[in-house]
C-alpha cells in the first residue's frame, strides 16, 4: 500500500514540477521534474539537466524524499500526513517538513497528555513517528486536523519568504495553489 501511495504521489509531484526550467527567480536554479542540478549532481549525474530522465528524478524522489521522512512509517499510520510531509518536504526541503511536523504534534499534545513531546529537530526518528501514532490512537479522525496545522506552517513559511525576498513574490501564488491546500 505504501509503494502505491509513494508512487502515485511522486507522479503527481513530477507532474505539478513539470519539465524542464532554468528561473533566474528560482532559489533552486536549473532543475528538470524538480530536481535541481545540485541534488541530481549529488546522485551521480553528470549529463545537462534538460536530458535528465524521469525514471531518474523519480529515484531520486524516492531516496531523498520518501524514504528519508520514513514515507512507510508515517504511511502505515496515516496516508494524509506521509503525503503533507513529503510534499512540504520536496518543496521546502525534507528537515522543515520535519520540525512542521514536529512542532504541530507539540502543539497539539494537550498539555504533553497524549504522548511525550518531540525534540524539534527536522529528523522523522522512532520518537517522532510513535507520536504520531499515539496522536493518531487518540484521535483517529484528526489527521485532518494535523494537516491543517501543517499546512499554516508551510504556508506562513511561504509569505516570510515573500516578505523577506521580492523575487520569491514570483512564486508565492504558485505556492499556494498547487502546495497549500483546505
Amino acid at each position: 500500500m505504501a509503494n502505491k501511495l509513494r508512487d502515485r504521489m511522486i507522479d503527481e509531484v513530477i507532474r505539478v514540477e513539470g519539465g524542464y526550467v532554468d528561473d533566474p527567480d528560482d532559489s533552486g536554479g536549473e532543475t528538470k521534474f524538480g530536481i535541481t542540478v545540485k541534488v541530481a549532481r549529488a546522485y551521480g549525474y553528470q549529463g545537462e539537466m534538460v536530458d535528465l530522465t524521469r525514471s531518474f528524478a523519480f529515484e531520486i524522489y524516492v531516496d531523498m524524499y520518501w524514504t528519508a521522512i520514513k514515507g512507510d512509517h508515517l504511511a502505515a499510520i496515516s496516508e494524509l500526513i506521509a503525503e503533507e510531509v513529503m510534499d512540504t518536504g520536496v518543496n521546502m526541503g525534507i528537515n522543515r517538513s520535519g520540525k512542521f511536523l514536529q512542532r504541530a504534534l507539540n502543539a497539539l499534545n494537550n498539555k504533553d497528555t497524549l504522548y511525550d513531546d518531540v525534540v524539534v529537530d527536522g529528523i522523522i526518528g522512532s520518537g517522532t513517528v510513535k507520536a504520531l501514532g499515539k496522536f493518531m490512537d487518540t484521535r483517529r479522525e484528526d489527521d485532518v486536523v494535523l494537516a491543517k496545522v501543517l499546512n499554516c506552517l508551510q504556508g506562513a513559511k511561504y509569505v516570510s519568504l515573500a516578505e523577506n525576498r521580492e523575487k520569491d513574490e514570483t512564486h508565492l501564488y504558485g505556492w499556494f495553489k498547487n502546495r497549500v491546500e483546505i
